[in-house]
């Protein structure tokens, strides 16, 4: 029984797929019953026209029977063979189609259709070539006038506090007028809307490129910021990141100094801006430091009385701020004393101040007998179970060195003219440099 109803199933079910097969890219349309010719040459003539009105359809032949459509022949495309089914299925009349196009192999065939494409274009960009000569005069003209703005001193001399930051306005403008030639050329061409494609790329390409030169971006930043804020001046004394030396002038890449053994000191201006500055030179007034050891049983009060005084009649001193000591510290044969004074260190210089301080507080205590002692060592012998050595007499004490009894005590000349030589070089080299320094006196200082 059950084998009676499954074959019954499959009865009905086999003739539903099969026309579900059949109506695939075929007329749906009901079949007549009279068959005619004249339908069918009908029917083939109107094919025939469609494929002739479209291209790549020359080498298909159409034959007609009994309302079944058979098409034979070649394309140069398989899609194009493809919708020959579903368009001819759209002509009246017609029962079935058995589509026997194939893409044809023939290498001439297929290149024909690529040269076609390709004077199509051609032909295109010569029609297209005046608008965009004309859309290109414009550009040019635009930029023209943008560079020639940007060439002007006046404006952006006056504007900016610096060259380096003039130069950067001029920078801007060019910038600007690019970008205004390159819209109005597009506007031209009715392609504006390329123009945001074109600033995406730009921006994405402009991040990549700024990762990839971060540090010369961060450079670059840092010149801006010290052309501005002028942290220094040319020939001023600075320390920066354990360099010392005076300035020669700042680039758009780094801070250029000259150290008091004449040797350039080239520091990254992302560095100078980070970094803890020293400036020597923005005060006049500057100090200098002695230290003086004395024994143990000097009398301190009156050491500390003799190197103030001493220091206090110096003719390069500063009476305000007035010079001071202190005891500094307890060494391992002397005690300490530390002298400060004050000195105007664009009259006078301060490392030969500080030498000049220090002969003359030599010479006061040598001459009021207070003892300076050098280093004190002792030598531990060796153990009581060494072999006993032969005697020898024990090695006098080493007296400690006394200053000569004629100096002059008169201070010597401590001016400025050993800097007055490296300022003499800096100003040379700055005046043949002029054009890279970023550095200006009329600058606010920070």
């Amino acid at each position: 029984m059950l084998r009676i109803i499954l074959l019954a199933v499959a009865l009905c079910l086999g003739p539903i797929a099969g026309a579900a097969q059949q109506t695939v890219d075929q007329p749906s349309s009901t079949i007549a019953v009279e068959d005619s010719a004249e339908r069918d040459a009908a029917i083939a003539v109107r094919i025939r026209n469609i494929l002739a009105e479209l291209e790549g359809y020359e080498d298909v032949t159409v034959a007609v029977t009994s309302g079944i459509v058979t098409l034979r022949g070649t394309t140069v495309d398989q899609a194009l063979a493809e919708r020959l089914t579903g368009l001819v299925a759209r002509v009246e009349n017609v029962v079935a189609i058995e589509n026997e196009v194939r893409q044809t192999t023939d290498v001439v065939e297929q290149l024909d259709p690529a040269v076609e494409r390709f004077l199509d274009r051609f032909r295109q960009f010569v029609t297209y070539l005046p608008l965009a000569l004309v859309a290109l005069t414009a550009f040019v003209l635009v930029v023209s006038l943008g560079f020639v703005i940007a060439r002007m001193k006046r404006p952006w001399d006056r504007l900016a506090p610096n060259p380096f930051i003039a130069d950067l306005y001029r920078q801007v403008v060019r910038l600007a007028f690019v970008i205004a030639g390159l819209v109005v050329a597009l506007d031209i061409l009715n392609a504006s809307a390329l123009l945001s494609t074109i600033l995406g790329a730009a921006g994405i390409v402009g991040l990549a490129i700024g990762f990839a030169v971060r540090d010369t971006v961060e450079n670059f930043i840092a010149s801006i910021m010290l052309s501005i804020r002028q942290p220094f001046r040319p020939n001023d004394t600075v320390e920066i990141e354990g360099d010392i030396g005076k300035v020669i002038r700042l680039t758009s890449r780094a801070t250029i100094l000259l150290s008091f053994d004449g040797n350039h000191i080239r520091i990254p201006n992302a560095t100078v801006f980070k970094s803890r500055i020293v400036n020597y030179s923005r005060n006049d007034e500057r100090r200098f430091v002695v230290d003086l050891g004395v024994a143990y049983d000097t009398d301190l009060v009156e050491a500390q009385a003799l190197a103030l005084e001493t220091v206090r009649n110096l003719p390069f001193v500063l009476k305000a701020p007035a010079p001071s000591v202190w005891i500094e510290a307890l060494g391992d044969s002397a005690v300490t004393l530390r002298v400060a004074a004050w000195i105007a260190q664009r009259e006078t210089s301060h490392p030969a101040a500080r030498g000049e301080a220090y002969r003359l507080c030599l010479a006061a205590m040598n001459a009021a007998g207070i003892e300076m002692p050098g280093p004190t060592y002792t030598i531990i012998g060796a153990p009581a179970s060494a072999p006993q050595q032969a005697a020898s007499p024990a090695p006098a004490p080493r007296q400690p060195a006394k200053a000569p009894q004629n100096q002059d005590l008169e201070a010597q000349d401590v001016g400025v003219q050993a800097e007055d030589e490296l300022d003499e070089m800096i100003s040379q080299e700055r005046q043949e440099q002029a054009d890279h320094d970023l550095l200006s006196s009329a600058a606010p200082e920070e």
